[in-house]
């Protein structure tokens, strides 16, 4: 039920329109129909205190609704993130120091753009292996100290990407250098494989071979009988 407070002016607005109706009725007007518009009051106000009633539970239940939903929100909230895949630019730089190191003998420079690692392999144009940073920093360090004199040509340079963390590449060279006083040249083909570690790119392999190995190095027969045709660079 209203309070008297909620519903006085309801209460005078139906007790006005009596007296008016009294007042035309010119006091004709019985206890019956007195009776009835009480009775009517009374439903209007049991009707309005229930109203009341239901537009403060929508309120309640809206408020909640509205209160879940921005939770909800809050939870399946997504910050968009972009992913950005390197082009080969970087691993051309890496590629063009190595190369302007060897030209300038240069061991710090050249040994730089190799991993860091004991796990970097060397298969060198004498058909050796070097494994490691270390070992292939001695070696370079030793050979530098009585070259000069160095002249580098590259072609046929490819860059492959293998995904947005690594790639290859290949060349042909031809290099020409004084060792130990002594005028040498050679040339071969080149692959390096290229990593990206957090923001640099790395060699991790290099494989080394001469056009023209020596007639003393180990060689299948059929591979000599059946040389394979060259094609492309």
């Amino acid at each position: 039920m209203a309070t008297g407070t909620d519903c006085a002016p309801v209460v005078f607005l139906v007790l006005r329109n009596i007296s008016d109706n009294f007042k035309k009725s010119a006091g004709k007007l019985d206890l019956q129909i007195l009776q009835l518009r009480f009775l009517k009051i009374n439903f209007f106000l049991t009707e309005l205190s229930n109203m009341k009633n239901l537009t403060f539970l929508s309120l309640v239940i809206l408020t909640l609704s509205f209160s879940a939903f921005g939770q909800k929100t809050n939870v399946i909230k997504i910050k968009p993130t972009t992913v950005t895949v390197t082009g080969d630019k970087g691993v051309r730089d890496a590629f063009d120091r190595l190369i302007e190191g060897i030209k300038q003998v240069d061991v710090e420079k050249v040994t730089g753009v190799y991993q860091n690692s004991d796990r970097v392999l060397f298969f060198n144009n004498n058909g050796s292996a070097t494994i490691g940073w270390e070992n292939m920093k001695k070696n370079r360090e030793s050979s530098y100290a009585k070259t000069s004199n160095v002249s580098l040509d590259i072609t046929g340079l490819r860059v492959e990407m293998l995904g947005r963390d690594a790639a290859y590449v290949t060349c042909k060279w031809k290099q020409q250098q004084e060792y130990d006083g002594k005028l040498e040249s050679a040339s071969g083909r080149m692959t390096l494989v290229f990593k990206l570690i957090g923001k640099d790119w790395k060699i991790v392999h290099l494989h080394t071979s001469p056009d023209n190995p020596d007639s003393a190095r180990p060689v299948l027969p059929s591979e000599r009988e059946n040389q394979p045709k060259e094609v492309g660079s």
